[in-house]
């Protein structure tokens, strides 16, 4: 079998694009493949796979900006190395002069926006134009384009001009012992471990770094719902980054300290979501989604905006959790009194969609990309 070059920043099951990577690279080591891992970091049980060489490579003082360069210049080497006979992927523009490239996040299709000044503003502004510059070049350079949604596909060809022959859209899958619909014990469990007591738990699970995953729409969102005691919902934050102690400052000074708990993050997703009564995930940017694909996956309804990735994949019935692009406080606010209202049927509905996302794995996504390249 030809050999594999996979280039990613991480190969671990921490985040979304991380465990897609991960889930690939498990499938072709188990299943006879040489592959050569490029990575600032990878998971041990990858490690531990026959077959899997790890080039490691620096990510100094933690920042991607500097280590971005790093990864592209072992990719390159590497490449080199192995001549043509290997099947080289890289992410988005973590090299260039890739024969494909695996897209999980467009940095052309949005532009962060950072709530205050420092380091994280500086990385992100910098690291941007960088980023840009690779991501065109790869993307122009690569003979087949791997895109996590329709949305994405949509996007490459809207901002770099690729035609759709050059793009294939391959959707994540989901490990299917880890995320299925919880069952009264688990959730039990979950809810004492996190000292839940009767009241709903609505969840958002995301990076606190910048505003893309919109948790300045949901704080205010939460800041008119609290208002009114009628409204019997807590708001549980897993999620770290530069931003998060300024929220949890105003939280408290808002008067929304009882009502809104910051969890830090958090690496046991799944039991965070056998705990929830909803997600709720207004991003303004989402490629894919992988967080709503796995609450819905553990039978929790998912409120997303309309721009995700995985809302594609929203059959009608579920339409109604879908929000506006972009996200609003006035539409979320409606969708959130619209779920509590109908829990039950919230529930019942998520079940029915749950039951074809599960049937999904890493491994098919896999399969499906290892046939496209070889």
């Amino acid at each position: 079998m030809r050999p594999w070059l996979l280039a990613s920043g991480d190969f671990t099951t921490l985040g979304g694009m991380d465990r897609a990577n991960h889930g690939l690279a498990r499938y072709l080591a188990r299943n006879g493949r040489q592959v050569h891992l490029v990575a600032h970091r990878v998971s041990e049980d990858l490690e531990r796979l026959p077959g899997v060489t790890v080039h490691a490579v620096p990510r100094p003082l933690g920042a991607h900006m500097f280590g971005a360069p790093l990864l592209a210049h072992a990719t390159a080497r590497r490449a080199r190395a192995l001549g043509e006979a290997a099947c080289v992927l890289v992410n988005g523009g973590n090299a260039r002069h890739s024969r494909a490239t695996w897209v999980h996040y467009l940095h052309a299709a949005h532009a962060p926006s950072v709530g205050r000044i420092g380091r994280t503003m500086i990385s992100s502004t910098m690291g941007r134009r960088y980023f840009l510059r690779q991501e065109r070049v790869a993307l122009h350079d690569a003979a087949l384009v791997i895109c996590n949604s329709e949305r994405t596909a949509a996007d490459v060809e809207r901002f770099h001009g690729i035609g759709r022959a050059r793009l294939r859209v391959i959707y994540y899958g989901v490990e299917g012992a880890d995320f299925r619909i919880s069952t009264e014990a688990e959730r039990c469990a979950a809810r004492a471990s996190l000292k839940i007591g009767e009241r709903r738990a609505a969840f958002f699970i995301g990076a606190l770094g910048d505003r893309r995953k919109g948790f300045d729409i949901l704080f205010e969102t939460w800041r008119l719902l609290a208002a009114d005691p009628a409204w019997d919902v807590d708001l549980l934050v897993a999620g770290a980054g530069a931003e998060r102690d300024a929220w949890a400052a105003r939280a408290r000074e808002t008067g929304l300290g009882e009502r809104v708990r910051f969890l830090g993050f958090r690496s046991d997703v799944a039991t965070l979501l056998a705990a929830a009564d909803v997600l709720v995930h207004p991003a303004r940017y989402e490629a894919y989604g992988l967080g709503v694909h796995e609450a819905i996956c553990r039978g929790v309804p998912a409120i997303v905006t309309a721009c995700a990735g995985v809302a594609e994949r929203y059959p009608r019935t579920m339409a109604g959790l879908i929000v506006s692009d972009p996200p609003r406080v006035e539409p979320l606010k409606r969708a959130l009194l619209a779920w509590r209202a109908q829990e039950a049927a919230w529930r019942e509905r998520t079940a029915d969609f749950a039951a074809r996302l599960a049937a999904r794995s890493w491994d098919d996504m896999a399969a499906d990309i290892a046939a496209a390249l070889e």
